[in-house]
């Protein structure tokens, strides 16, 4: 090989510069776009609680909320080399097209700007942007240790809720914080996600016992993994079954919004079918055939909660669903969530 093909082969392995258009497609897939709709939702659903926002500061909002999830992945994945070298090995991260630093600094600005954006809505976001920040940064060394990992990830998300719930709000009515529905989304949050979580470590077992990742399958096995799912999923269905019944209309009887309706319904189906699945998983290799319905079930669940605080945002959120539909068929790697 000549001097010149080793130098044109050497720059072409060689990381994306900083904001290149290499950088910037590999930092898309780092963000894996189709969990910035786990975010999303998990935004709208704080924000239909708020006051009737205009279509801009709605608008805004909601994309920051999209966008968040993917700064926080990358973020999280700065940290997490070791393993996802070995269970995520198409990552841009883990192959050295990107730098680490280039990330972490792309990351925290994203997460930086998406503060200040919720903080000009409503200053207390400031503190819990930060708090939220932190908490991702962290995030690492609880996912090692079996107790921490679902619950320590879920607080996070639950935070990003009561975020956009006060943004909506703008400081005003900010002492509806203490109705039992928003506190019952709160908890469908929590643990609808704190058992996203424990369902994705199935497909990283093997990578995480040899990097010193105690998660709960690692140390306790499938079985016992798998009911503690089913706890986590019986939670998430007892709060967003509150949450509806909360906010029912009083003196009208039992009138459901419809598309609310078909929303939880197909949440539930979604989520019933992740647990048959996850309890007949016996390969890392299958795992993504559980993990992906409770995606489904998260999305489906706090879209139902949301069209029952606002039924106008029905069609939207239909429409939303169809582009997670589109986006997941698109995923680099089918096994990946």
């Amino acid at each position: 090989m000549s001097e010149r093909d080793g130098m044109t082969q050497q720059k072409k392995d060689s990381p994306s510069k900083l904001l290149s258009l290499d950088f910037l497609r590999s930092y898309g897939i780092t963000m894996r776009p189709y969990l910035l709709f786990v975010s999303g939702i998990t935004g709208i659903a704080g924000l239909s609680f708020a006051p009737d926002l205009p279509i801009l500061p709605l608008t805004i909002l909601s994309v920051t909320f999209f966008l968040s999830y993917g700064f926080g992945q990358a973020l999280t994945d700065c940290f997490q080399t070791d393993t996802d070298s070995l269970s995520s090995p198409y990552r841009p991260l883990t192959q050295g097209r990107i730098k680490k630093r280039d990330v972490l600094a792309v990351s925290l600005f994203g997460l930086l700007l998406s503060g200040i954006i919720l903080t000009l809505f409503f200053p207390i976001n400031l503190i819990l942007s930060f708090v939220a920040i932190i908490g991702l940064a962290t995030y690492t060394f609880f996912k090692r240790r079996w107790w921490g990992g679902p619950f320590y990830n879920a607080w996070i998300v639950a935070l990003l809720c009561l975020i956009a719930y006060l943004a909506g709000c703008g400081g005003a009515d900010t002492k509806m914080i203490w109705n039992p529905a928003l506190l019952a989304t709160l908890a469908t949050v929590f643990f609808g996600y704190a058992n996203f979580v424990l369902t994705g470590y199935y497909k990283d077992i093997s990578a995480d016992r040899e990097t010193g990742y105690n998660t709960l399958p690692v140390v306790f096995g499938l079985k016992t993994a798998s009911v503690v799912s089913d706890l986590f999923a019986s939670l998430t269905f007892i709060a967003c079954g509150t949450t509806i019944f909360l906010t029912l209309p009083q003196g009208e009887g039992l009138t459901v919004n419809g598309y609310s309706l078909l929303f939880a319904i197909g949440g539930v189906f979604a989520s019933l079918l992740a647990q048959i699945r996850l309890h007949r998983v016996s390969s890392e290799n299958d795992a993504h055939e559980a993990i992906t319905p409770v995606v489904h079930s998260y999305l489906l669940l706090l879209s139902a909660i949301a069209t029952s605080q606002k039924p106008d945002w029905s069609i939207p959120l239909i429409l939303f669903y169809m582009g997670f539909l589109l986006v997941m068929r698109l995923r680099p790697m089918k096994q990946q969530i």
